[in-house]
């Protein structure tokens, strides 16, 4: 299994499947299963029991995990995704970098 690139916060877009296009912040992380969960990405509809924060109960719609092969990083520049490299900066510390712009990310 190789090792994610992606962490927590990073920004990313949604390179296939049905909510292509779309970006968000990335709130979780499940490395053993290789999928992210994605602010506002890959929503399904959860029928939910009545509860303390919910006392009604009812349909609830909530973000679920989507695959990290189909997400890519957002490059702020042109707004579209990009896979991620490292290098080792002149100071010695590895950083991420965006493979399309070279911009460290």
């Amino acid at each position: 299994m190789a090792t994610c690139k992606l962490k927590k916060g990073d920004m990313v877009v949604v390179r296939s499947g049905r909510d292509k296009g779309k970006s968000g912040e990335i709130l979780a992380l499940f490395p053993k299963e290789a999928r992210a969960l994605v602010r506002g990405v890959h929503m399904v509809k959860r029928h939910q029991k009545p509860d303390a924060k919910n006392p009604k109960g009812g349909i609830v719609s909530r973000e679920s995990r989507i695959h990290l092969s189909n997400l890519g990083a957002l490059d702020k520049a042109s707004g579209k995704p990009s896979r991620l490299g490292f290098r080792i900066s002149k100071d010695g510390k590895k950083e991420r970098v965006l493979r399309r712009s070279g911009e460290v990310f």
